[in-house]
């Protein structure tokens, strides 16, 4: 018999797709940097910058180009 799982205790329900390697890789940095303490803006983004996770479209991450990402990737 199958368990009956209550669809607010999956932390994945309104995931469409699975997350692109690029993606958990940028999870895991976001998740460290808030680990290390940063949690405003302009820390998060440094701590990305020392990360070795770069925008796709390479460069520096910026406060503009990490917001306009987690934008997109939050619709």
């Amino acid at each position: 018999m199958a368990t009956y799982r209550f669809p607010y205790l999956d932390p994945h329900q309104t995931r469409e797709r699975e997350p692109t390697d690029w993606e958990m890789a940028l999870a895991g940095a976001i998740e460290a940097a808030f680990g290390q303490g940063h949690h405003e803006l302009p820390a998060l983004v440094a701590a990305l910058n020392a990360s070795r996770v770069r925008p796709q479209a390479g460069g520096p991450w910026t406060e503009e180009n990490f917001t306009a990402l987690m934008r997109e990737l939050g619709r």
